[in-house]
């Protein structure tokens, strides 16, 4: 799997990592925002920056090792 993904250029990589972990955000924020008194909404938004630190943190590796 791990060779899969690294075969890929960086662009379809980036998308894949989007489709994956941007919605996972979301709905973890979503979900997890109620139980610390926080609207769901804003929980949301949280997850979506969270899961988007990963796409960064690919990026910054990516860039480092080329």
């Amino acid at each position: 799997m791990i060779r899969w993904f690294q075969s890929k250029d960086l662009a379809v990589q980036l998308i894949i990592l989007a489709v994956v972990f941007d919605p996972i955000g979301f709905a973890s924020g979503y979900l997890i925002a109620p139980s610390l008194e926080i609207a769901p909404l804003y929980g949301g938004i949280a997850g979506l920056i969270a899961g988007s630190s990963v796409l960064s943190l690919h990026v910054l590796y990516t860039s480092m090792n080329k």
